[in-house]
């Protein structure tokens, strides 16, 4: 089959100078998919509630008042943090581990693969996906991504364009075998009866045939024979019959490689290939299909050297093919091409990450890139504590403004606080059992914050700045209501653990929306498309740290800074040595220089790659079987 007139593809150039065309998903298909993952989705939450539920009524726990025991508390905080991991793991998780699929998207033959054709990776998948909380969030945001998928031209939502990530069709193709009929000389032809816009005519006419009536299937025979003239059969058969028996031989002589009539050389030369290199592809296509159920390590070290010499001998097929199908649309084109998309995609896969791999990353790559972002980290900082001291310093000098700065609650709070401080207690009601969940439900909403911050910066950097603004002015307006009531120390002491990974890691989350803006307003002397997509995934590193640091934050929140009895001093102290480890931490990448993130297109042109080792025998160990592959393809 080929691919319809109405489909949108890309054209893709391989390190092998060979051109693959990928056919983009439309909105209908992702929609679908993304359909079945939200009910898969919907599922897991349902299955964790009741989880939740049989736990908590089991006999173990009926001893006591429901909900208010400390297994009861941590289980629930456990129920928190799956729910959030579920609602913003779930895609980065599956197109991590699934080669670009989700379960919907697999469902639906759906890949999201990056510019060039290559895989994604989790950073890369994370960027696209944390974007959802703009351009696929339900309500509203729903248009953004919408109409971005339908105006941009290559179908691309807004988490795409950041990310460098295009979603394609993965469509499942079938030839025929070839089935060898005599034809009418002992020799090869040189050429077979019909011409290919007959030969078409005709295949449409066999393909209809058994949906056709009587009266309608010998009309149409007659004209055909009448048009058909000397080609057709001498045979004492039906009309329909003979132009049956025609197009048995002409499809059997073109799959021998006999040129359709009229062709010239290219044509001759088109029908050559096809002949030649069809039962290779048959075969292939096989393998391809276990490898992609199973991964290369399927194949085992010798199927692995085999398949990459068939992906060299099939991707030198398609470019011949590609050159004499002279722009036509013909079958096996659109097949060959599936297949070396196919098998390019499983070749030039990313390695699985190790645990090394992901401790370098976690301590030293990400840090690295929070040093060299110091620039927007720095101006977001900027845009949280200048408001927060402004609004602060405004509040001690002028008390009434709390109303319009912190809100009704608050301003309760620093009331009760003044009593709470008379008598000794802590900054809020500290019943012990229900720390994690206080923990848990912190560490949720920390997160999902910066996410939005993260992510408002592909709206040009406005929701990232409003988010740094209102922080900064509600932060400053609370110390500034409990410095303006005399009871300061008390929210110092409940703070003072957290408050260095918190506020460090909104800077960051605030740095990583300013850079992604960037990209977009000031691409220096790169090209717009490149600046977004650089900037994405080095906003995507800064994200890594961001959760880490939040992670840390909530749970010294949750379970250290409630705790009334510990003194001012001691709660400095853990706040110091926070600071300290932040340090460290941050210093951790320092051997690291500095390299700005490669793209796909850095890489998917030979021209711009520099020249490659030759190939080494491959190694006994599957998990290294992408890594041989590449190799040997290079």
């Amino acid at each position: 089959m080929t691919a319809s007139p109405l489909d949108q593809s890309v054209d893709v150039e391989t390190p092998e100078l060979v051109t693959l065309t990928y056919s983009l998903a439309g909105v209908g298909a992702r929609l679908m998919a993304a359909l079945v993952d939200v009910l898969i989705c919907v599922t897991a939450f349902i299955a964790l509630l009741t989880g939740i539920a049989m736990l908590d009524n089991s006999p173990s726990r009926r001893s006591g008042p429901p909900g208010e025991s400390m297994s009861s508390s941590v289980v629930f905080a456990i129920f928190v943090l799956l729910i959030f991991a579920v609602q913003w793991g779930y895609f980065v998780l599956f197109e991590g581990l699934w080669d670009g699929q989700t379960p919907g998207k697999r469902l639906y033959r759906l890949r999201v693969v990056r510019d060039g054709g290559f895989s994604v990776t989790f950073g890369v998948s994370a960027v696209r996906n944390l974007l959802r909380i703009v351009d696929m969030h339900p309500g509203i945001a729903y248009v953004f991504g919408l109409v971005s998928v339908l105006l941009t031209r290559r179908s691309r939502r807004l988490g795409d364009i950041a990310a460098g990530t295009i979603v394609v069709h993965e469509r499942v193709l079938h030839i025929e075998a070839v089935r060898r009929v005599d034809t009418r000389a002992d020799a090869a032809p040189l050429h077979t009866a019909l011409s290919e816009q007959q030969y078409r005519t005709l295949e449409r006419y066999v393909d209809r045939y058994g949906s056709l009536g009587p009266d309608q299937r010998n009309a149409m025979a007659v004209r055909l024979a009448g048009l058909f003239g000397s080609a057709m059969p001498a045979s004492d058969a039906t009309v329909a019959a003979q132009l049956i028996q025609l197009h048995e031989r002409e499809r059997s002589a073109r799959a021998q490689g006999v040129a359709p009539r009229g062709e010239t050389g290219a044509g001759r030369e088109r029908q050559a290939i096809i002949a030649l290199g069809k039962p290779q592809w048959q075969s292939f296509a096989t393998r391809l299909a276990r490898a992609q159920a199973g991964g290369l390590v399927a194949l085992g070290e010798s199927g692995v050297r085999a398949f990459v010499a068939d992906y060299r001998s099939i991707a030198a097929d398609l470019a011949r093919l590609r050159t004499a199908a002279s722009g036509r649309q013909i079958d096996e084109l659109f097949y060959v091409g599936r297949l070396v998309a196919g098998a390019h995609n499983l070749i030039y896969r990313d390695a699985g990450l190790s645990i090394r791999s992901t401790l370098n990353f976690v301590f030293r790559v990400a840090p690295t890139e929070v040093r060299r972002s110091w620039r927007p980290i720095g101006l977001a900082a900027l845009l949280l504590f200048g408001p927060a001291l402004i609004s602060g310093v405004a509040l001690v000098r002028q008390p009434a403004l709390a109303h319009q700065i912190v809100g009704e609650a608050m301003i309760d709070r620093a009331n009760r606080g003044v009593r709470r401080a008379q008598s000794g207690e802590g900054y809020i009601d500290d019943p012990g059992i229900f720390r994690p969940v206080m923990s848990s439900r912190i560490i949720a909403n920390n997160v999902q914050v910066t996410i939005a911050a993260f992510a408002g910066g592909i709206t040009l950097g406005v929701i990232t700045v409003v988010l740094l603004l209102f922080n900064g002015i509600s932060i400053g307006g609370v110390f500034g209501l409990y410095a303006s009531k005399g009871i300061l120390p008390l929210i110092i002491a409940f703070v003072a653990p957290h408050s260095a990974f918190e506020l460090t890691a909104i800077c960051i989350g605030g740095g990583a929306g300013l850079l992604l803006a960037a990209g977009i307003v000031l691409p220096g002397d790169r090209t717009r498309r490149r600046a977004i997509v650089e900037n994405g995934r080095r906003a995507g590193l800064l994200m890594t740290t961001v959760v880490l640091l939040l992670l840390l934050a909530g749970l010294l929140e949750g379970l250290v800074s409630p705790i009334p009895w510990w003194p001012l001093e001691g709660k400095l102290a853990v706040g110091g040595s926070c600071v300290a480890l932040l340090y460290l931490y941050l210093r951790g990448g320092a051997g690291i220089r500095a390299r700005p993130v490669p793209l796909a297109s850095d890489t998917d042109s030979p021209r711009q790659s520099p020249r490659h080792p030759e190939p080494r025998p491959a190694p006994r160990c599957p998990r290294r079987a992408s890594a041989v592959a590449r190799r040997r393809v290079r």
